[in-house]
Protein backbone atom coordinates (compact mmCIF):
# COMPACT_ATOMS: atom_id res chain seq x y z
CA UNK A 1 0.00 0.00 0.00
CA UNK A 2 2.81 2.58 0.54
CA UNK A 3 4.47 1.32 -2.64
CA UNK A 4 1.42 2.65 -4.70
CA UNK A 5 1.10 5.58 -2.52
CA UNK A 6 4.66 6.99 -3.38
CA UNK A 7 4.10 5.60 -6.97
CA UNK A 8 0.92 8.02 -7.49
CA UNK A 9 2.79 10.63 -5.93
CA UNK A 10 5.02 10.48 -8.16
CA UNK A 11 2.82 11.00 -11.10
CA UNK A 12 1.21 13.79 -9.95
CA UNK A 13 4.53 15.66 -9.00
CA UNK A 14 5.74 14.47 -12.66
CA UNK A 15 2.55 15.76 -13.96
CA UNK A 16 2.84 19.37 -12.22
CA UNK A 17 6.10 20.01 -13.52
CA UNK A 18 5.27 19.35 -16.72
CA UNK A 19 2.44 21.56 -16.50
CA UNK A 20 4.95 24.13 -15.14
CA UNK A 21 7.52 23.69 -17.93
CA UNK A 22 4.44 24.32 -20.41
CA UNK A 23 3.73 27.55 -18.73
CA UNK A 24 7.14 28.69 -18.90
CA UNK A 25 8.02 27.85 -22.29
CA UNK A 26 4.81 29.78 -23.42
CA UNK A 27 5.72 32.78 -21.02
CA UNK A 28 9.00 32.79 -22.64
CA UNK A 29 7.84 32.57 -26.25
CA UNK A 30 7.57 36.47 -26.97
CA UNK A 31 5.48 37.46 -29.71
CA UNK A 32 7.46 39.27 -32.23
CA UNK A 33 5.80 42.06 -34.47
CA UNK A 34 7.33 44.64 -37.65
CA UNK A 35 6.36 47.97 -38.08
CA UNK A 36 4.50 48.53 -40.57
CA UNK A 37 4.92 52.85 -40.64
CA UNK A 38 7.42 54.75 -42.07
CA UNK A 39 9.72 56.25 -39.42
CA UNK A 40 8.29 55.23 -35.86
CA UNK A 41 8.93 56.79 -32.54
CA UNK A 42 9.95 54.27 -29.78
CA UNK A 43 8.79 56.55 -26.55
CA UNK A 44 10.11 56.14 -22.93
CA UNK A 45 6.39 55.32 -21.34
CA UNK A 46 2.77 54.68 -22.98
CA UNK A 47 2.36 58.50 -24.44
CA UNK A 48 2.60 60.36 -27.35
CA UNK A 49 4.07 63.29 -25.03
CA UNK A 50 6.79 61.27 -23.64
CA UNK A 51 10.39 61.16 -24.32
CA UNK A 52 11.53 59.76 -27.93
CA UNK A 53 13.72 56.98 -27.30
CA UNK A 54 14.89 55.93 -31.13
CA UNK A 55 13.52 55.86 -34.08
CA UNK A 56 12.64 52.64 -36.37
CA UNK A 57 12.11 51.95 -40.24
CA UNK A 58 9.15 50.16 -41.71
CA UNK A 59 9.74 46.51 -41.63
CA UNK A 60 11.73 46.61 -38.82
CA UNK A 61 11.36 43.29 -36.48
CA UNK A 62 10.98 43.82 -33.20
CA UNK A 63 10.20 41.96 -29.85
CA UNK A 64 6.33 42.52 -28.15
CA UNK A 65 7.39 42.19 -24.64
CA UNK A 66 3.64 43.32 -23.36
CA UNK A 67 0.41 45.23 -23.98
CA UNK A 68 -0.68 48.22 -22.08
CA UNK A 69 -3.38 50.19 -23.09
CA UNK A 70 -3.12 51.24 -26.74
CA UNK A 71 0.69 50.59 -26.47
CA UNK A 72 2.87 47.52 -27.05
CA UNK A 73 5.94 47.94 -24.91
CA UNK A 74 9.11 46.74 -27.42
CA UNK A 75 12.42 45.71 -27.76
CA UNK A 76 14.89 46.71 -30.35
CA UNK A 77 18.53 46.75 -30.59
CA UNK A 78 18.60 46.69 -27.17
CA UNK A 79 16.42 49.66 -26.50
CA UNK A 80 13.35 49.55 -24.88
CA UNK A 81 10.06 51.37 -25.00
CA UNK A 82 6.73 52.17 -26.05
CA UNK A 83 5.01 51.88 -29.77
CA UNK A 84 1.85 52.53 -30.53
CA UNK A 85 -0.23 49.32 -31.49
CA UNK A 86 -1.45 50.57 -34.95
CA UNK A 87 2.37 50.84 -36.32
CA UNK A 88 3.36 47.17 -35.69
CA UNK A 89 2.01 43.85 -36.50
CA UNK A 90 2.25 41.23 -34.15
CA UNK A 91 3.32 38.13 -35.93
CA UNK A 92 2.58 35.30 -33.18
CA UNK A 93 -0.61 36.82 -31.49
CA UNK A 94 -2.61 34.15 -33.00
CA UNK A 95 -0.56 30.96 -31.99
CA UNK A 96 0.05 32.20 -28.35
CA UNK A 97 -4.05 32.67 -28.06
CA UNK A 98 -4.39 28.74 -29.28
CA UNK A 99 -1.95 27.48 -26.71
CA UNK A 100 -3.30 29.86 -23.81
CA UNK A 101 -6.45 28.22 -24.71
CA UNK A 102 -4.97 25.00 -25.40
CA UNK A 103 -4.19 24.97 -20.97
CA UNK A 104 -7.69 25.33 -19.92
CA UNK A 105 -10.59 22.88 -19.69
CA UNK A 106 -13.48 22.03 -21.27
CA UNK A 107 -16.03 24.10 -19.53
CA UNK A 108 -13.92 27.74 -20.37
CA UNK A 109 -12.98 26.72 -23.81
CA UNK A 110 -16.53 27.65 -25.17
CA UNK A 111 -15.96 31.24 -23.14
CA UNK A 112 -12.36 31.24 -24.66
CA UNK A 113 -13.48 30.95 -27.90
CA UNK A 114 -16.52 33.27 -27.99
CA UNK A 115 -13.69 36.07 -26.38
CA UNK A 116 -11.19 34.79 -28.90
CA UNK A 117 -13.70 35.88 -32.30
CA UNK A 118 -14.75 39.11 -30.09
CA UNK A 119 -11.24 39.66 -30.23
CA UNK A 120 -10.94 39.10 -33.55
CA UNK A 121 -13.24 40.87 -34.74
CA UNK A 122 -12.10 43.88 -32.33
CA UNK A 123 -8.77 43.65 -34.63
CA UNK A 124 -10.43 43.72 -37.52
CA UNK A 125 -12.41 46.88 -36.57
CA UNK A 126 -9.15 48.32 -35.43
CA UNK A 127 -7.62 46.96 -38.82
CA UNK A 128 -10.27 48.62 -41.06
CA UNK A 129 -9.98 52.03 -39.04
CA UNK A 130 -6.50 52.30 -38.83
CA UNK A 131 -6.52 51.56 -42.52
CA UNK A 132 -8.79 54.32 -42.82
CA UNK A 133 -6.34 56.82 -41.13
CA UNK A 134 -3.74 55.36 -43.11
CA UNK A 135 -5.39 55.75 -46.37
CA UNK A 136 -6.03 59.52 -45.24
CA UNK A 137 -2.59 60.87 -43.73
CA UNK A 138 -1.40 58.72 -46.88
CA UNK A 139 -3.07 61.73 -48.65
CA UNK A 140 -0.70 64.30 -47.34
CA UNK A 141 2.37 62.71 -48.40
CA UNK A 142 4.78 63.36 -51.42
CA UNK A 143 6.63 66.25 -52.89
CA UNK A 144 6.30 69.59 -50.71
CA UNK A 145 8.52 72.93 -51.19
CA UNK A 146 9.97 74.51 -48.35
CA UNK A 147 8.17 77.81 -48.04
CA UNK A 148 11.17 79.66 -45.67
CA UNK A 149 14.21 79.24 -44.56
CA UNK A 150 14.39 76.35 -41.44
CA UNK A 151 16.19 73.64 -40.09
CA UNK A 152 15.87 70.14 -40.41
CA UNK A 153 15.42 68.38 -36.69
CA UNK A 154 16.33 64.95 -35.34
CA UNK A 155 13.52 64.54 -33.77
CA UNK A 156 9.74 66.04 -34.09
CA UNK A 157 10.53 68.59 -31.35
CA UNK A 158 11.62 72.71 -31.66
CA UNK A 159 14.67 71.80 -29.47
CA UNK A 160 16.05 68.73 -31.02
CA UNK A 161 19.21 68.82 -32.66
CA UNK A 162 19.33 70.10 -35.88
CA UNK A 163 20.50 67.97 -38.59
CA UNK A 164 20.57 70.09 -41.93
CA UNK A 165 19.54 73.45 -42.84
CA UNK A 166 16.74 73.92 -45.45
CA UNK A 167 16.75 76.82 -47.72
CA UNK A 168 13.21 78.67 -49.12
CA UNK A 169 12.01 76.57 -52.28
CA UNK A 170 14.04 73.48 -51.60
CA UNK A 171 12.30 70.66 -52.71
CA UNK A 172 11.87 67.44 -50.11
CA UNK A 173 9.46 64.39 -50.32
CA UNK A 174 6.88 63.63 -47.24
CA UNK A 175 7.10 60.39 -45.54
CA UNK A 176 4.73 60.38 -42.46
CA UNK A 177 2.79 63.16 -40.43
CA UNK A 178 2.64 63.20 -37.03
CA UNK A 179 1.06 65.95 -34.37
CA UNK A 180 2.02 68.85 -37.03
CA UNK A 181 5.56 67.80 -37.93
CA UNK A 182 6.35 65.95 -41.25
CA UNK A 183 8.99 63.68 -41.85
CA UNK A 184 10.84 64.47 -44.87
CA UNK A 185 13.89 63.23 -47.40
CA UNK A 186 16.21 65.71 -48.58
CA UNK A 187 18.45 64.40 -50.87
CA UNK A 188 20.27 62.03 -48.49
CA UNK A 189 19.23 63.15 -45.23
CA UNK A 190 15.94 62.36 -43.54
CA UNK A 191 14.72 64.44 -40.59
CA UNK A 192 11.29 66.73 -39.35
CA UNK A 193 9.83 69.88 -39.86
CA UNK A 194 7.00 71.62 -39.03
CA UNK A 195 4.24 70.93 -41.71
CA UNK A 196 3.09 74.72 -41.69
CA UNK A 197 6.66 75.01 -43.29
CA UNK A 198 5.98 73.22 -46.38
CA UNK A 199 3.74 74.40 -49.55
CA UNK A 200 2.42 71.70 -51.92
CA UNK A 201 4.53 71.45 -54.66
CA UNK A 202 1.94 71.31 -57.23
CA UNK A 203 0.12 74.44 -55.20
CA UNK A 204 3.76 76.17 -55.81
CA UNK A 205 3.73 75.61 -59.50
CA UNK A 206 0.27 77.27 -59.73
CA UNK A 207 1.05 80.59 -57.85
CA UNK A 208 4.41 80.87 -59.90
CA UNK A 209 2.01 80.54 -63.21
CA UNK A 210 0.24 83.54 -61.95
CA UNK A 211 3.24 85.36 -61.24
CA UNK A 212 4.31 84.72 -64.78
CA UNK A 213 1.30 85.62 -66.74
CA UNK A 214 1.58 88.51 -69.05
CA UNK A 215 1.02 91.89 -68.18
CA UNK A 216 -1.79 92.73 -69.40
CA UNK A 217 -3.64 89.76 -67.66
CA UNK A 218 -2.36 90.80 -64.02
CA UNK A 219 -4.41 93.82 -62.03
CA UNK A 220 -3.33 96.83 -63.06
CA UNK A 221 -1.32 99.04 -60.58
CA UNK A 222 -3.66 102.07 -59.65
CA UNK A 223 -2.39 104.98 -61.64
CA UNK A 224 -0.21 107.83 -59.76
CA UNK A 225 0.20 111.56 -60.12
CA UNK A 226 2.93 113.25 -59.80
CA UNK A 227 3.92 116.17 -57.51
CA UNK A 228 6.27 118.58 -56.35
CA UNK A 229 7.65 119.67 -52.81
CA UNK A 230 6.58 123.33 -52.36
CA UNK A 231 8.67 123.74 -49.18
CA UNK A 232 12.66 123.58 -48.31
CA UNK A 233 13.16 120.32 -46.74
CA UNK A 234 10.29 117.49 -45.97
CA UNK A 235 10.14 114.88 -43.79
CA UNK A 236 8.60 111.19 -45.72
CA UNK A 237 7.04 109.83 -42.75
CA UNK A 238 5.72 105.86 -42.20
CA UNK A 239 2.21 106.58 -41.24
CA UNK A 240 0.27 109.18 -41.44
CA UNK A 241 0.70 111.24 -38.75
CA UNK A 242 3.67 114.15 -37.62
CA UNK A 243 4.84 112.22 -34.64
CA UNK A 244 5.52 108.62 -37.37
CA UNK A 245 9.17 107.70 -38.03
CA UNK A 246 10.75 109.18 -40.72
CA UNK A 247 11.72 107.28 -43.06
CA UNK A 248 13.36 109.94 -45.79
CA UNK A 249 13.87 113.13 -46.92
CA UNK A 250 12.79 114.90 -49.73
CA UNK A 251 13.94 119.01 -50.92
CA UNK A 252 12.12 121.85 -52.91
CA UNK A 253 10.73 121.19 -55.75
CA UNK A 254 11.22 117.07 -55.75
CA UNK A 255 9.21 115.18 -57.59
CA UNK A 256 7.02 112.65 -56.09
CA UNK A 257 4.68 109.94 -57.04
CA UNK A 258 1.31 110.38 -55.26
CA UNK A 259 -0.08 107.22 -54.92
CA UNK A 260 -3.44 108.20 -52.34
CA UNK A 261 -4.64 111.06 -50.39
CA UNK A 262 -6.57 110.52 -47.37
CA UNK A 263 -6.91 113.22 -44.33
CA UNK A 264 -4.96 115.64 -45.58
CA UNK A 265 -1.68 113.50 -45.49
CA UNK A 266 -0.52 112.01 -49.42
CA UNK A 267 0.75 108.13 -49.94
CA UNK A 268 4.13 108.73 -51.84
CA UNK A 269 6.72 107.20 -53.56
CA UNK A 270 10.09 109.40 -53.30
CA UNK A 271 14.01 108.66 -53.87
CA UNK A 272 13.11 104.44 -54.48
CA UNK A 273 11.21 104.97 -50.33
CA UNK A 274 7.48 104.88 -49.84
CA UNK A 275 5.75 107.19 -46.93
CA UNK A 276 3.42 109.75 -46.33
CA UNK A 277 4.05 113.68 -46.59
CA UNK A 278 1.23 116.63 -45.37
CA UNK A 279 -0.71 117.00 -48.73
CA UNK A 280 -0.59 120.85 -47.95
CA UNK A 281 3.35 120.17 -48.36
CA UNK A 282 3.09 119.12 -52.46
CA UNK A 283 2.46 121.04 -55.39
CA UNK A 284 1.09 120.60 -59.03
CA UNK A 285 4.13 122.75 -60.25
CA UNK A 286 7.23 123.28 -59.53
CA UNK A 287 8.28 126.70 -57.18
CA UNK A 288 10.06 129.19 -58.53
CA UNK A 289 13.71 129.68 -57.13
CA UNK A 290 16.96 131.21 -56.95
CA UNK A 291 20.55 130.52 -56.05
CA UNK A 292 20.11 132.50 -52.84
CA UNK A 293 16.99 131.13 -51.87
CA UNK A 294 18.02 127.07 -52.42
CA UNK A 295 20.96 127.39 -50.00
CA UNK A 296 19.10 130.04 -47.56
CA UNK A 297 15.53 128.69 -47.05
CA UNK A 298 16.14 125.11 -46.81
CA UNK A 299 16.49 124.36 -43.46
CA UNK A 300 14.19 127.40 -42.64
CA UNK A 301 11.63 125.50 -44.28
CA UNK A 302 11.75 122.45 -42.23
CA UNK A 303 10.06 123.90 -39.23
CA UNK A 304 7.09 124.81 -41.41
CA UNK A 305 6.55 120.95 -42.75
CA UNK A 306 5.70 119.53 -39.31
CA UNK A 307 3.24 122.65 -38.65
CA UNK A 308 1.27 121.38 -42.01
CA UNK A 309 1.20 118.20 -41.02
CA UNK A 310 0.14 118.62 -37.57
CA UNK A 311 -2.70 120.95 -39.30
CA UNK A 312 -3.22 117.79 -41.89
CA UNK A 313 -3.60 115.11 -39.00
CA UNK A 314 -5.55 116.89 -37.40
CA UNK A 315 -7.80 118.92 -39.76
CA UNK A 316 -7.61 122.09 -38.24
CA UNK A 317 -7.41 124.52 -41.50
CA UNK A 318 -9.35 127.25 -40.25
CA UNK A 319 -8.02 129.87 -37.90
CA UNK A 320 -7.21 129.60 -34.38
CA UNK A 321 -7.45 133.15 -33.15
CA UNK A 322 -8.29 136.73 -33.52
CA UNK A 323 -6.33 139.69 -33.14
CA UNK A 324 -6.52 141.35 -30.05
CA UNK A 325 -8.59 145.10 -30.76
CA UNK A 326 -7.06 146.08 -27.38
CA UNK A 327 -3.01 146.06 -28.43
CA UNK A 328 -1.66 148.97 -26.87
CA UNK A 329 1.95 148.24 -29.18
CA UNK A 330 2.81 150.78 -32.33
CA UNK A 331 4.60 149.47 -35.33
CA UNK A 332 8.30 150.79 -34.50
CA UNK A 333 7.73 149.90 -30.78
CA UNK A 334 7.19 146.15 -32.39
CA UNK A 335 10.37 146.65 -34.50
CA UNK A 336 12.25 147.61 -31.35
CA UNK A 337 11.04 144.79 -29.45
CA UNK A 338 11.84 142.31 -32.58
CA UNK A 339 15.58 143.62 -32.90
CA UNK A 340 16.11 142.73 -29.17
CA UNK A 341 16.43 139.07 -30.24
CA UNK A 342 18.82 139.64 -33.23
CA UNK A 343 21.02 136.64 -32.97
CA UNK A 344 19.05 134.45 -31.17
CA UNK A 345 18.92 131.04 -32.36
CA UNK A 346 16.75 129.29 -34.57
CA UNK A 347 14.79 126.43 -33.36
CA UNK A 348 12.26 124.16 -34.81
CA UNK A 349 8.84 124.90 -33.20
CA UNK A 350 10.58 127.09 -30.92
CA UNK A 351 8.85 130.39 -29.35
CA UNK A 352 10.56 131.78 -26.50
CA UNK A 353 14.14 133.28 -26.17
CA UNK A 354 15.26 130.38 -23.81
CA UNK A 355 14.19 128.15 -26.33
CA UNK A 356 15.03 129.74 -29.51
CA UNK A 357 12.80 130.86 -32.56
CA UNK A 358 11.12 129.14 -35.85
CA UNK A 359 9.83 131.98 -38.04
CA UNK A 360 6.23 131.85 -36.76
CA UNK A 361 7.17 131.56 -33.08
CA UNK A 362 9.04 134.82 -33.39
CA UNK A 363 6.68 136.31 -34.33
CA UNK A 364 3.71 135.32 -32.43
CA UNK A 365 6.10 135.85 -29.47
CA UNK A 366 7.00 139.57 -30.26
CA UNK A 367 3.63 140.04 -30.77
CA UNK A 368 2.55 138.95 -27.66
CA UNK A 369 5.40 141.21 -25.82
CA UNK A 370 2.61 144.09 -26.89
CA UNK A 371 -0.64 142.18 -25.48
CA UNK A 372 -1.55 141.06 -29.07
CA UNK A 373 -2.02 136.94 -30.14
CA UNK A 374 -1.65 135.28 -33.49
CA UNK A 375 -2.16 131.93 -35.11
CA UNK A 376 0.95 129.99 -34.79
CA UNK A 377 1.63 129.02 -38.39
CA UNK A 378 2.71 131.24 -41.07
CA UNK A 379 -0.19 130.35 -42.67
CA UNK A 380 -2.38 131.09 -40.19
CA UNK A 381 -0.71 134.01 -39.09
CA UNK A 382 -2.15 135.34 -43.52
CA UNK A 383 -5.40 135.23 -41.58
CA UNK A 384 -4.87 137.74 -38.85
CA UNK A 385 -5.18 141.81 -38.71
CA UNK A 386 -5.91 143.44 -42.66
CA UNK A 387 -4.38 143.11 -46.08
CA UNK A 388 -2.02 145.61 -46.53
CA UNK A 389 0.15 146.08 -50.33
CA UNK A 390 3.75 145.91 -50.79
CA UNK A 391 3.76 149.74 -51.87
CA UNK A 392 1.86 150.64 -48.09
CA UNK A 393 4.18 148.43 -46.07
CA UNK A 394 4.51 150.11 -42.30
CA UNK A 395 6.96 149.20 -39.78
CA UNK A 396 5.39 146.53 -37.89
CA UNK A 397 3.20 144.92 -40.53
CA UNK A 398 4.00 140.92 -40.85
CA UNK A 399 5.40 139.85 -44.68
CA UNK A 400 4.45 136.45 -46.17
CA UNK A 401 6.72 134.38 -48.35
CA UNK A 402 5.96 131.04 -50.22
CA UNK A 403 2.92 129.17 -52.44
CA UNK A 404 1.76 127.96 -50.24
CA UNK A 405 2.75 129.84 -47.66
CA UNK A 406 5.92 128.63 -45.82
CA UNK A 407 7.50 131.53 -44.11
CA UNK A 408 6.76 134.77 -42.12
CA UNK A 409 8.77 137.66 -41.10
CA UNK A 410 8.15 141.39 -39.72
CA UNK A 411 8.90 144.54 -41.92
CA UNK A 412 10.99 146.95 -40.04
CA UNK A 413 11.10 149.69 -42.59
CA UNK A 414 13.69 150.70 -45.17
CA UNK A 415 12.72 147.38 -47.68
CA UNK A 416 14.00 145.48 -44.79
CA UNK A 417 12.49 142.34 -42.47
CA UNK A 418 13.82 141.26 -39.41
CA UNK A 419 13.17 137.23 -39.09
CA UNK A 420 14.21 133.79 -37.72
CA UNK A 421 15.62 132.70 -40.81
CA UNK A 422 18.09 129.58 -40.49
CA UNK A 423 19.61 127.29 -37.89
CA UNK A 424 22.87 128.77 -38.79
CA UNK A 425 21.89 132.69 -38.49
CA UNK A 426 18.97 132.68 -36.32
CA UNK A 427 17.37 135.86 -35.78
CA UNK A 428 18.62 138.39 -38.65
CA UNK A 429 17.74 141.28 -41.00
CA UNK A 430 17.43 140.71 -44.61
CA UNK A 431 16.42 142.89 -47.41
CA UNK A 432 12.82 142.20 -48.82
CA UNK A 433 14.04 143.08 -52.62
CA UNK A 434 16.57 140.85 -53.20
CA UNK A 435 16.70 136.95 -54.10
CA UNK A 436 14.23 134.94 -52.14
CA UNK A 437 11.87 137.38 -50.64
CA UNK A 438 11.70 139.40 -53.57
CA UNK A 439 10.67 136.67 -55.85
CA UNK A 440 8.75 134.73 -53.35
CA UNK A 441 6.86 137.31 -51.40
CA UNK A 442 3.41 136.57 -50.79
CA UNK A 443 1.21 139.32 -49.32
CA UNK A 444 1.42 141.69 -46.10
CA UNK A 445 -0.83 141.58 -42.76
CA UNK A 446 -1.28 144.84 -40.90
CA UNK A 447 -1.88 143.79 -37.29
CA UNK A 448 -1.78 146.91 -35.23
Amino acid sequence: MKGKINIKSILIVTALLLIIMLFINISLAANTGVINAQTVNVRETADAESKILKQLPINQEVEVLETEGDWYKIKCENVTGYVRKDLVTVNNENQTQNNETNTQNTNVENTNAENTNTAQNNTQNNSTNNNATLTEANSELGDYVVNSDTKLKLVPTINATDVIALKKDEKVKVTEIINGWACVEFNTSKGWIRKDKLQREEQKQEEQQVQEQPVEQQTEKPTTKIKYINVGTVNVRKEPNSSSEIVANASLNDEVEVESETDGWSKVKVNNKEGYIASSLLSDNKQETSRSMTTSRKSTTKKEQTKSEVASSTTQNKSQSTVSNSGSGTGSSIVATAKKYLGYKYVYGGSSPSTGFDCSGFTSYVYKQHGISLNRTAAGQYSNGVSVSRANLQPGDLVMFGSPINHVAIYIGGGQIIHASTPSTGVRIDSLNSGYYSKNYTGARRII
